[in-house]
């Protein structure tokens, strides 16, 4: 069977982008590994499936699977994909979406002009913090901030933050984190914007992580380092993240953007 796709990126946090009603996939799993390889594959740090909703409160759903075949509970960078790919493909009208994942519904307000999305806020709901101190031996670390975004991230304060590599890959299946965790990396500049790198869990380090980007933001704003509005600096681009004090919701703004589209054969073992 051939399937049509369409490779997208927000600031560098690249997917393969299918819609579901379309194409129907019913290995996910099998799929992602195979077409995100960067020199087998089309190669992307993972895939998302874009599909209708089962519940009346939301627009559509979207499944997100890792680059390893893990499933995801949510990305904040691909929800803003998939808000421009609703749009600009005239899959809907509106400029308010309401999307299905796994950690609940996320509201995606679009900037339009005419029919092209310029930039789309997520609104990622309420942080959630928990107390986890890691003994770091070896890398000069001082212990992180857990922060849940409906996914784990663990963020560190940090003048080093190229330890990415190393340290990510083995604090991701720290003994403490038994689902494993999205590893932050973070500095923050005398300008005031917080520069970031990022160990995503399934994937390795990866250009983006809108969720991780929401996660430092708030480890940030409780550390006393930043304020509630904060500018996260990713390897990818620029992510702008605000944690309201008026709701407690932490709401992320930042591009989507189109690579290029294509087909392929859909192949299974």
């Amino acid at each position: 069977m051939k399937v049509r796709f369409s490779k997208m990126h927000g600031a560098g946090n690249d997917y393969i982008y299918v819609d579901a009603m379309q194409y129907p996939i019913s290995d996910p799993v099998q799929v992602a590994v195979q077409w995100s390889d960067r020199h087998k594959g089309i190669g992307s740090d993972g895939l998302v499936l874009i599909g209708k909703s089962p519940v009346p409160e939301a627009d559509f759903s979207m499944r997100i699977f890792n680059a390893d075949g893990s499933e995801a509970m949510m990305c904040g960078n691909a929800s803003r994909c998939i808000g421009k790919y609703l749009y600009e493909r005239g899959l809907t009208t509106k400029n308010t979406i309401r999307l299905l994942t796994l950690s609940g519904i996320k509201t995606l307000l679009l900037k339009v002009d005419g029919r092209q999305v310029k930039s789309v806020t997520v609104d990622m709901l309420e942080p959630q913090i928990e107390d986890k101190t890691l003994f770091l031996p070896n890398h000069g670390l001082d212990s992180g901030v857990f922060v849940s975004m409906g996914n784990p991230h663990y963020v560190i304060f940090t003048d080093d933050i190229n330890q990415v590599g190393e340290v990510g890959k083995t604090l991701e299946r720290h003994p403490a984190f038994p689902q494993r965790c999205n590893i932050e990396f973070a500095q923050v500049q005398e300008d005031g914007i917080i520069r970031v790198r990022v160990w995503e869990r399934g994937s390795g380090i990866t250009m983006a992580c809108g969720t991780g980007a929401c996660a430092t933001a708030v480890a940030a704003s409780l550390t006393g380092r930043a304020g509630r509005k904060t500018r996260i600096l990713m390897d990818g681009g620029m992510l702008d993240v605000e944690w309201r004090e008026s709701d407690n919701h932490v709401y992320m703004t930042g591009p989507a953007a189109f690579v290029f589209d294509g087909e392929t054969e859909l192949q299974t073992t």
